[in-house]
């Protein structure tokens, strides 16, 4: 059994969104300091939002729109930082990389950065950003209609397994994303996030940086170890996305077939524990084919649920709950309380409703920036027979997915051509790179880490953590885990091989 220690940064990393809404509240006061040293003049000002420790300071770096039309537009970058806690120890930056994509750091060196050991934050100023496209960079939208926005609806077949629905509801997004998302959109990708650090370390007058990418963040840090091999110092990547050139966005969302099936028997373990206030059976053996029933029976006769958006409780519904809840395993009572409830007929709580102004508005941004992201770093299928035919297989293969893994997305629309091909992560550069990887992760499954593993060759070692839950340091890992991480952040140590940690 892991040790589940509790870990501030597990509820930072479900508080995501809310660290996201933060984000976008920073705003600037008087300037308090000037460059840093070696870089372009930046205009460091103190950032204010909730909850920011008052070190935090903010600043925006000009990057081009178009990499390869480098003296045409600009865009901004906005970036955050808390210096060294101890100017003597100081080593550099490190680069907290947000997941997503739409996700943003700009918070973090006040949040997650502050769970780090005092030996790191003394060895490091912390460093946050919006990516290109997140408020408060340069921001980008596609003007969705509120029902897209609906993650139960995305990419979910119909009962009947049919993905005619889904190709409708990707072509009026993607035409939404035409009519709506200007220049910006078009040259969102991972690649331009990973070029994007690189202007940011130069206005920071660094020669190197140091990195902890977390999630689709471990995509961006091997873009940037890949693409500026020289430049890089320590690199951590936390739960480590599936590299796969051909496929890229494509392989992150089938990754949860094996992510579900590596995750559930634990969901059934507890969910059949005695003395569980929210037992739903009493063998673990027992959950799995009692969550398919009901999920069918959901499919075809779901429940009214004033309130909610949906507003029923369909069987996409209690699908997307589960992948909502395998997350993190303080998150099981969710399902089960679902669960629980549809089995006799009733309903939950309605999840609270967004703000109608500000949050939605986030969620604009995030859905148009992980579309353009998604969408700009591979060219996906467009036609519906292929993506019918990848479902049959899946829901075949994996019931609790029901092929949504496989489905088609706004992507198999899109009306933009493929500007690049997706960079190839090879194992040429240095030999600083550290994977930490939960067994258990229902996103960002081990089989994936393992491709990424394979890719970097000699440049990586990987730790792999017998624990459940996606985030594995200082989050859903253990205490062995964390110790490796920030030794090698904090003194450069790093396992010689490939090491598990029980």
């Amino acid at each position: 059994m892991a040790n589940r220690q509790a870990h501030p940064m597990k509820k930072i990393k479900r508080n995501a969104s809310l660290l996201a809404a933060s984000a976008v509240l920073l705003g600037l006061t008087a300037p308090v300091t000037a460059s840093a040293a070696g870089g372009e003049a930046l205009q460091w000002t103190r950032c204010t939002g909730p909850g920011l420790d008052p070190r935090q300071q903010c600043a925006t770096v000009d990057v081009p729109l178009d990499y390869s039309d480098q003296n045409g537009r600009k865009i901004q970058i906005a970036i955050s930082r808390i210096p060294s806690e101890k100017p003597s120890a100081r080593r550099g930056a490190l680069f907290l990389i947000p997941g997503g994509p739409g996700g943003v750091s700009l918070g973090d060196p006040s949040g997650k950065g502050q769970t780090l050991p005092q030996k790191v934050r003394d060895t490091y100023d912390l460093i946050g950003f919006a990516p290109r496209g997140m408020a408060p960079s340069s921001a980008a939208t596609c003007g969705l209609e509120s029902k897209d926005l609906a993650l139960a609806k995305l990419a979910w077949p119909t009962p009947d397994g049919s993905v005619n629905e889904s190709m409708a509801t990707a072509r009026r997004m993607a035409d939404a994303c035409a009519r709506n998302g200007g220049e910006l959109l078009r040259h969102l990708s991972s690649a331009n996030e990973a070029r994007d650090l690189d202007r940011v370390r130069a206005a920071l007058g660094e020669s190197r940086i140091s990195a902890w990418g977390d999630s689709y963040g471990t995509y961006v840090g091997s873009l940037y170890s890949q693409l500026f091999p020289q430049r890089t110092d320590r690199i951590v990547l936390d739960s480590n996305q599936n590299p796969d050139p051909t496929r890229v966005g494509r392989a992150w969302l089938a990754a949860f077939e094996d992510g579900v099936e590596d995750n559930f028997p634990e969901f059934a373990k507890w969910a059949s524990r005695p003395g569980n206030p929210h037992r739903v059976a009493r063998k673990a053996a027992d959950v799995r084919p009692l969550f398919l029933r009901l999920a069918e029976r959901l499919d075809h006769e779901p429940l009214p649920w004033p309130g909610a958006t949906p507003a029923e409780l369909n069987g996409n519904v209690l699908r997307q709950t589960m992948l909502n809840s395998l997350y993190d395993p303080d998150d099981y009572p969710a399902l089960a309380k679902m669960i629980l409830a549809a089995r006799k007929g009733t309903v939950p709580p309605a999840p609270q409703p967004p703000n109608a102004d500000g949050d939605e508005s986030m969620m604009q941004n995030a859905a148009a920036v992980g579309a353009g992201i998604l969408c700009n770093n591979v060219t996906w299928p467009k036609s519906a027979a292929h993506y019918q035919k990848e479902v049959d297989e899946s829901r075949a293969a994996f019931p609790l997915t029901a092929g949504m893994p496989r489905g088609p997305m706004l992507c198999a629309a899109w009306p933009f051509e493929l500007r690049e091909p997706a960079v190839r992560i090879t194992d040429r550069g240095p030999s600083n790179i550290l994977l930490v990887q939960n067994e258990r992760d229902v996103s960002t499954p081990l089989s994936g880490a393992r491709v990424l593993r394979r890719a970097f060759g000699d440049r990586a070692v990987m730790v792999t953590v017998n624990s459940t839950g996606h985030g594995a340091y200082l989050a859903n890992g253990n205490t062995c885990g964390d110790r490796t991480v920030s030794r090698f952040l904090a003194t450069g140590e790093r396992p010689d091989r490939d090491t598990y940690c029980a």
